[in-house]
């Protein structure tokens, strides 16, 4: 029984062995008829390479200057804080106030209120808010202080950076704005 078992295990893989080689037979005219196809249909242009720019060297010259990641030597800083010494400058210890938060492009004079005595701007922020403000206020970016109140305008000086570390002062105007429901 074991000869007759051996014999038909053996038949079977041979079975299955030519069922599988039968598969494989080289008739490939289908594929290779689609590929002239494809080939005939399709263009074989490609873009131009993009024209490249040379490259422009230029040379490092500050190799002579201080490097920025190593300490200033003192005699730098003494003769840095001379220079300065003279220069205007905010007071650092004064307290903020409210309107200091708002550049002065954010804010709108609305109108006045007083008398002879004493005159207040009313200013508009950005954020719809109203403040009363008048003369030696603060307001603004850049450290403004109110100089002058009209009924029409407040004049204000601010004291801006120069970018040498010194502050320059600077005159700006704000006129009164009608809102849009009064004019109707």
């Amino acid at each position: 029984m074991t000869n007759v078992r051996k014999i038909s295990t053996k038949i079977i893989y041979s079975l299955t062995a030519l069922t599988l080689v039968s598969g494989c037979f080289d008739d490939t005219t289908e594929i290779k008829t689609h590929m002239a196809q494809v080939q005939a249909t399709t263009t074989n242009y490609i873009d131009p390479m993009p024209e490249v720019n040379p490259f422009n060297h230029i040379a490092y010259s500050a190799d002579d200057l201080r490097s920025p990641f190593v300490l200033p030597r003192p005699e730098a800083i003494q003769q840095k804080m001379q220079q300065m010494a003279g220069c205007l400058s905010p007071d650092t210890n004064r307290r903020k106030q409210p309107l200091e938060k708002y550049a002065l492009s954010d804010l709108t004079m609305r109108g006045t209120l007083g008398d002879a005595s004493m005159l207040w701007a009313l200013l508009e922020a950005s954020d719809l808010s109203l403040h009363r403000v008048a003369l030696g206020n603060y307001l603004g970016l850049y450290n403004g202080r109110i100089t002058q109140v009209s009924a029409k305008t407040v004049k204000i000086i601010e004291l801006a950076p120069d970018g040498a570390g010194c502050w320059v002062e600077r005159e700006a105007t704000l006129n009164i704005v009608q809102s849009e429901e009064s004019n109707k």
